[in-house]
């Protein structure tokens, strides 16, 4: 199968600013990644230069035109929001504990860290909450990269959303997949939780996912993050210093994994702040007008997407690899 198939796509990215170090969820525009350490480990060596127009063309373009994982070890490469992935696996669709939602996207897939952690979580959420299992949201495209919409992050294959919502006792159709909304746990003033879905699993689903020594980060909205400051206070026992508030994320979670140790060209998050992110000075700006209902304005000069030249040189190795044989073809 040719690896680069021509598809049309909504071009859209919504753009966020705020305390991008406590999430990590940097903007298109951040800058590069530094150099990483002289690691002994096989990477993908960088190209001279990019070929004729990839250095122009939009990164996502490239990235979301192809369908199958590359070949070699698997590797995560860059930071979460600029980089690629190799040797990428796919979570199946279908589990004894989860269901992957809008399989059409062709997200379900990641180094094989993240699948092994959502293989391995679904089971203990589903024993923590009571609920038959997870539903799966995006991870990453088959080589990772920018994706054409929806996030900024995601591109490494360590990143994972998770809905607020427990898997259903039969198997849903694609259709339901593409179609079905997660749940908004979040009331109507956007500064508290809604009552009418909140619930104390949910507490259950996010401790969990938190408690696992190899997240890094659980983002999740304010008004969630101010409610677990709420009800557990100091009870937490070091969990809740990972989960950090960032924009949206009232349907899902979001859980990211720490860099592999066999990935030495992957950017470490930086580390939280030490504290739980329950004071008032860390929660208040979240909750300011200018958060919570900010003005959109047309820039006059929109922001320059990514292009191949501004990810780490090894991406275009990635991007022009031969597909892995072993990839299952739908």
């Amino acid at each position: 199968m040719n690896t680069r198939v021509t598809a049309s796509f909504v071009l859209s990215v919504l753009l966020a600013a705020g305390p991008a170090a406590f999430a990590g969820e940097t903007t298109a525009g951040q800058a590069a990644s530094p150099p990483a350490p002289v690691v002994k480990v096989s990477a993908p060596l960088p190209p001279q230069k990019p070929a004729l127009g990839e250095d122009k063309e939009p990164a996502k373009q490239l990235f979301s035109h192809v369908e199958l994982p590359s070949l070699g070890k698997a590797m995560a490469i860059g930071y979460y929001p600029r980089g690629c992935l190799q040797g990428g696996v796919e979570l199946p669709v279908d589990g004894p504990n989860w269901q992957v939602m809008r399989i059409s996207r062709n997200r379900n897939w990641g180094h094989p860290e993240l699948v092994k952690f959502l293989e391995r979580f679904a089971p203990l959420a589903a024993k923590a909450t009571g609920w038959n299992g997870i539903m799966v949201g995006d991870m990453a495209q088959p080589r990772g990269g920018p994706l054409p919409y929806g996030h900024l992050s995601h591109q490494i294959g360590l990143d994972v959303d998770i809905w607020f919502m427990p898997m259903p006792d039969h198997r849903l159709s694609k259709e339901e997949r593409d179609n079905l909304s997660a749940s908004n746990l979040v009331a109507a003033d956007l500064k508290h939780v809604d009552p009418k879905t909140w619930t104390p699993a949910d507490i259950a689903f996010i401790r969990t996912a938190a408690e696992q020594p190899e997240v890094e980060r659980v983002l999740v909205n304010a008004a969630i993050k101010k409610e677990l400051c709420r009800v557990e206070d100091k009870k937490s026992d070091g969990w809740m210093d990972k989960v950090r508030p960032w924009y949206g994320h009232n349907d899902h979670i979001h859980v990211r994994l720490k860099c592999p140790a066999d990935s030495p060209n992957c950017r470490k998050q930086p580390p939280v702040p030490g504290s739980d992110g329950c004071s008032a000075k860390e929660l208040d700006y979240w909750f300011t007008d200018n958060v919570l209902h900010p003005r959109i304005t047309e820039p006059k000069h929109p922001p320059k997407p990514l292009t191949l030249a501004d990810l780490p040189p090894a991406c275009k190795t990635v991007l022009d690899a031969p597909a892995n044989p072993k990839a299952v073809e739908r």
